[in-house]
């Protein structure tokens, strides 16, 4: 759904990635700066409810998502370390994001539901990409379901900005309660899918040399 996003920012930002590796900037740092920025971003202005002013901090290093992944591949640095360090970074953003809101709601959006509801959003967003890593480490294939990455976190924060706009935090009451709803599909069809290779695997094994016969 994304991807014509995601390939329109990555022209915009090609010259400050050239920039960066003339510098001898590495893609990893630029991966490490750009989860600390999105950190404090979240959680340095969302408990606050400033909401606007986070949102924009947030966006300007999500941007570091792609511009490092771009560097990757521009100096053959597409390691096995870079991808770990990449993923488990993004576990760490999204959670400053999600765990923001739920201090925001602990606070001034004063509204424990909606707290629980961040929480419950953080910790299925793990699971989502959880479920898929495990998967793809069993040699299945996990790819399905509603909630991508990109998708949770693009709406989550187009949202909460228009929320600090127009003073409605209903903006975000949505949102959250529509991933809370995508991230549980996501998990329960990647499960399925899992179960339903799991067994086909067990099957085949059973079939073959001196497995059971018809």
């Amino acid at each position: 759904m994304l991807e014509r996003f995601r390939d329109f920012w990555t022209n915009v930002w090609k010259p400050v990635a050239h920039l960066l590796i003339r510098l001898g900037v590495t893609p990893n740092m630029v991966t490490f700066v750009g989860t600390a920025g999105v950190c404090a971003g979240a959680l340095g202005f969302f408990p606050r409810g400033e909401l606007l002013v986070g949102v924009l901090v947030v966006t300007a290093f999500v941007f570091s998502d792609l511009m490092d992944g771009y560097m990757a591949r521009l100096t053959g640095r597409t390691g096995k370390f870079g991808s770990y360090w990449d993923s488990t970074l993004d576990r760490i953003g999204d959670g400053a994001v999600f765990g923001g809101l739920a201090l925001y709601f602990a606070g001034p959006g004063d509204s424990y539901l909606h707290l629980c509801v961040s929480l419950y959003c953080l910790v299925m967003g793990a699971v989502t990409s959880y479920a898929r890593a495990k998967a793809e480490s069993l040699g299945f294939d996990a790819k399905g379901g509603l909630a991508e990455r990109a998708d949770r976190l693009v709406a989550i924060l187009v949202m909460t900005g228009f929320a600090g706009i127009f003073d409605l935090d209903l903006l975000i009451y949505v949102t959250l309660w529509a991933l809370a709803a995508a991230n549980t599909q996501t998990v329960v069809v990647r499960s399925l899918m899992v179960a339903r290779q799991a067994r086909a695997e067990e099957a085949a094994a059973g079939a073959g040399p001196g497995g059971p016969t018809a």
